[in-house]
């Protein structure tokens, strides 16, 4: 069996910014999936969601986007009608809780993490994602598998950053995770940056999770200075069940 992450992050990876209290944070989202599973199940019966609400068609697929989705913006208009919006919502939560899955959530303090090193500081998106990686390494050891890793396409300096300190991982490891453990568990060397456009089914259930599961991990440290919505909410009690669990404790959710 052979699974891949799908990566999508929140916030500005910008050390600079971690004055401004709307970009302190900064967060990924992993979804782990088997590539077998998501061709079999998962893929078609989002298709089928789209096509049954938003008349998705194969030449031109409609393309999750939560935020889009929140604001009832094109192509989710029909999400303003709010007997529509509570179908849609039941049966996309429906999906969510039964497709099989593993989360892992990594946020960090840029803010806390700039006045802590003040001389040497480890880059805020490396980081994090050293730490997603760490743990998708473990889920792979675990179950004896190998996998690769995609991200979501930022744009031309940011997928080379991207790409960049992927590299810096498989390469030359971790404080925890050789160089060798990585490139024993992934597959390839480089990472797979893919455009929102090309309708990765994991890279947009990683958008639908990634802003709850963060506001979830901020919450849990007093960090967060609003209430959670009500379908976000409902997203954070299913993920209860998918973030990934390793010797009885929760390694899918980190605050750096």
């Amino acid at each position: 069996m052979k699974y891949r992450i799908y990566i999508d992050e929140v916030g500005n990876p910008d050390l600079e910014s971690s004055d401004n209290p709307n970009h302190r944070f900064l967060s990924l989202t992993g979804i782990i999936m088997e590539l077998g599973n998501v061709d079999a199940v998962i893929h078609p019966q989002m298709e089928s969601l789209k096509a049954k609400f938003f008349r998705s068609h194969p030449d031109e697929p409609v393309i999750f986007h939560r935020k889009e989705m929140l604001n009832a913006k094109p192509p989710f208009e029909k999400l303003k009608d709010e007997s529509v919006r509570e179908s849609f919502d039941n049966e996309l939560l429906g999906l969510l809780a039964a497709w099989d899955y593993t989360a892992i959530s990594v946020c960090i303090d840029k803010q806390s993490h700039k006045d802590t090193y003040t001389t040497w500081r480890y880059d805020p998106y490396h980081y994090c994602l050293a730490v997603l990686l760490e743990r998708f390494v473990f889920f792979l050891d675990d179950r004896d598998s190998t996998g690769d890793v995609m991200a979501e396409s930022r744009g031309g300096k940011e997928d080379m950053r991207l790409k960049k300190a992927y590299t810096k991982l498989w390469e030359q490891g971790t404080e925890y995770v050789e160089s060798k453990r990585f490139q024993r568990l992934l597959t390839s060397r480089q990472l797979k940056v893919k455009v929102k456009a090309n309708n990765i089914t994991g890279l947009q259930i990683a958008d639908l999770i990634a802003h709850p599961s963060r506001n979830e991990i901020l919450r849990e440290h007093g960090l967060l200075e609003k209430d959670i919505a009500p379908f976000a909410s409902k997203v954070i009690k299913i993920l209860e069940f998918k973030y990934y669990q390793r010797d009885g404790k929760i390694y899918g959710k980190k605050m750096l």
